[in-house]
């Protein structure tokens, strides 16, 4: 069984929309959740992060506004809708477990990482 599969990503272009899920049959899933990305020569970036409950969304500023996160813990998914999308936004998108530390959206030190889901925004 595959810890976390991430789906939708696509080609969209500028200032359209787009949902990322992802299935986490894999995990716990009872902890925060979220979304990271990468792009190939720089840091990981934490995008979204949401507590288990589902109550409390996190954001980094680079989405805020035009992101929303959230969950369904009985289906142990997740999801991304990603609305007003830049170039910026451009990455391989990923989800695992997430916490919170000053602001900044983090990995735990131990998690599983699926494939990801590519999202290319042309400029």
């Amino acid at each position: 069984q595959v810890p976390v599969v991430e789906s939708g990503g696509g080609l969209v272009q500028a200032g359209g929309s787009l949902r990322l899920s992802c299935i986490a049959s894999g995990l716990p899933f009872d902890t925060a959740m979220g979304w990271f990305r990468q792009t190939p020569g720089k840091e990981r970036e934490g995008v979204s992060c949401i507590t288990r409950s589902g109550n409390t969304p996190f954001y980094a500023d680079s989405v805020l506004g035009r992101f929303t996160i959230s969950r369904d813990n009985d289906k142990k998914s997740l999801t991304l809708q990603m609305n007003s999308l830049e170039p910026e936004d451009t990455a391989m998108y990923y989800c695992t477990a997430c916490i919170t530390d000053g602001g900044a959206i983090l990995p735990p030190s131990v998690t599983h990482w699926g494939q990801g889901t590519k999202l290319t925004v042309p400029s």
